[in-house]
């Protein structure tokens, strides 16, 4: 079944700046996402948005806000719904009237799949975290010590082996480094500190 949402605009514009409470967006997830692994690395991409808006791009508390929920819900449907992802969570924010910029980065978050190409900062990073975050976090588990003193050299040994968290693209992960013009070391470089602060 094809997962491409055909369409390219999402959500109303009157809704610009419509945000859900973190409590509405928790009771979202855990209402529709009964994994507590897909749980975690929901609320790790999520942290990672928020980090990036706020370190990176030095975005005020609000837009750091609409960068967490666009990470903290892109799965949503993932788990109860996996041949209608990510249409059913779109559907639903549109329904919930929430704000067309984190409709927009929750399509393009996979646009291999989904035929939405990103196209701003938010959409962009997005589609940068979703996959190399959880082969990151798919190394930290096999490790000891976890993150702590996770290399990004150990993290690119790990990438370069194909049977390693084999359902990780390693070419969606390329093609999103490049869309932003960043490295995939500085990229990992930063998800590791950052990602390790969730837990």
């Amino acid at each position: 079944m094809s997962k491409r949402l055909d369409r390219t605009v999402f959500g109303r514009p009157e809704d610009a700046g419509n945000v859900m409470t973190h409590d509405e967006a928790m009771q979202l997830l855990m209402q529709w996402v009964e994994n507590p692994r897909l749980q975690l690395h929901m609320k790790q991409v999520a942290h990672l948005m928020k980090c990036w808006a706020a370190e990176r791009l030095q975005l005020g508390e609000r837009d750091q806000y609409r960068w967490y929920i666009a990470g903290l819900l892109h799965d949503a449907d993932w788990e109860k719904w996996p041949d209608e992802h990510c249409a059913r969570i779109v559907e639903e924010l549109e329904r919930r009237h929430q704000d067309p910029e984190i409709i927009h980065a929750i399509a393009a978050h996979g646009p291999r799949h989904f035929g939405v190409m990103p196209v701003n900062d938010m959409d962009k990073m997005l589609y940068v975290f979703d996959e190399l975050s959880g082969l990151i976090h798919a190394y930290s588990l096999m490790r000891p010590e976890g993150y702590a003193g996770m290399e990004v050299k150990g993290v690119m040994k790990r990438f370069r082996e194909k049977k390693f968290a084999a359902n990780v693209s390693r070419e969606e992960i390329l093609e999103a480094c490049q869309l932003v013009g960043l490295p995939l070391e500085e990229v990992i470089e930063f998800i590791i500190p950052c990602q390790a602060r969730v837990g």
